[in-house]
């Protein structure tokens, strides 16, 4: 039977079946077939929950291409969008900027990178970077929680930008002078807050990997990939990228 055939009833039937002090193999073993099903629509995230604290990282390859559109990413597979990346080249005065910013009306030329909540309850680790909120270019085995500044409002924030043209030119964000890093974030699921992350690497512009903690409030540490807390899904059985859909 394939994971998107188990209902409901199977679900809860399996649950109540489950002996009690099982071998670690044989947990890891349940902990991936729910986290498979979840992906194909089965919605097992419950089943993960009341189980002890998992965080859930999935590897990835997802291209933000050079002025492609909207790239949206789910961090927890339940079909629901939580954030999405724009990468704007321009030579125009606008270029759709956030926090409102304008260019030198002649020869200038723009590159704007920016990640923006996809619901309005979610929100991004920020930092500012002269006079601008951007998105935070956090390190390696950073705590993303409760006590993190993220964003006080819902707008997309920056991670990097540049304008220049021959008489002036300027730069600002985190990302701009980063080869890689982690994107704190804040979403919701079911109402709830959970806490996540994602790694992208620039030059060019990829997000390689993501995480997030299905215990609600619980923090969890950028780049944790591995430990007994850990399950890994491979990219080809979960990980929704989604184009143009929110």
């Amino acid at each position: 039977m394939s994971a998107a055939e188990v209902t409901t009833a199977e679900k809860q039937n399996l649950m109540k079946r489950q002996p009690k002090g099982f071998s670690p193999a044989l947990e890891r073993c349940l902990s991936t077939y729910a986290m498979a099903a979840s992906a194909a629509g089965v919605g097992l995230l419950a089943l993960t929950q009341s189980a002890e604290a998992k965080i859930i990282y999935t590897p990835a390859n997802i291209s933000i291409p050079v002025n492609g559109g909207e790239v949206y990413l789910d961090l927890n597979n339940d079909g629901v969008n939580d954030f999405w990346f724009t990468f704007v080249v321009s030579t125009e005065k606008r270029i759709g900027l956030y926090q409102g910013a304008d260019l030198p009306l002649e020869g200038n030329h723009a590159t704007f990178l920016a990640v923006v909540p996809a619901q309005p309850s979610n929100r991004i680790w920020a930092v500012e970077s002269k006079s601008r909120l951007c998105a935070a270019a956090v390190k390696k085995g950073r705590t993303v929680g409760p006590r993190r500044p993220f964003q006080p409002g819902y707008s997309g924030l920056p991670m990097a930008w540049a304008w220049g043209n021959s008489m002036s030119g300027g730069y600002g964000c985190p990302w701009i002078k980063a080869t890689s890093g982690y994107l704190g974030l804040k979403f919701e699921i079911q109402g709830k807050i959970h806490f996540g992350w994602a790694r992208v690497k620039t030059h060019p512009v990829y997000i390689t990997g993501y995480a997030y903690e299905t215990v609600a409030n619980k923090p969890l540490v950028t780049g944790q990939r591995k430990g007994p807390d850990v399950v890994t899904v491979p990219p080809a059985t979960l990980g929704r990228l989604a184009q143009g859909r929110r």
